[in-house]
């Protein structure tokens, strides 16, 4: 996982997704080595700028990073968001597994 800001974020954004402009999260699965377990791994890459800017408007900057995180996980899982339904589908998810963790408090820790 790498944390950036959205000057960082923009040539990954633009290299993989042609556009040029910040983005909140970016995951990269990677299907198993032949012969390795099956599974996958990945990587993401977060904007803690982005996180900052629209966190005050959500649920705080923490809340809004932690669910870029969780997007991505989900991401790599499989999901995708190419649709409205499925972007909320995806929102419902993630938002569960935060209440699930108690992310509210998790930096507090």
């Amino acid at each position: 996982m790498v944390l950036t800001d959205d000057e960082g974020i923009v040539p990954a954004n633009l290299e993989y997704f042609g556009k040029n402009r910040p983005t909140d999260v970016i995951s990269f699965r990677y299907d198993p080595v032949p012969g390795e377990e099956e599974g996958f791994s990945g990587d993401l890459i977060i904007n803690v700028d982005r996180a900052q800017q629209v966190g005050p408007e959500q649920n705080g900057a923490d809340y809004e990073l932690a669910l870029y995180i969780a997007h991505g996980f989900d991401h790599l899982s499989g999901a995708e968001d190419n649709t409205p339904e499925k972007k909320q589908t995806m929102l419902d998810t993630e938002s569960a597994w935060l209440e699930e963790f108690g992310v509210d408090n998790f930096w507090e820790r």
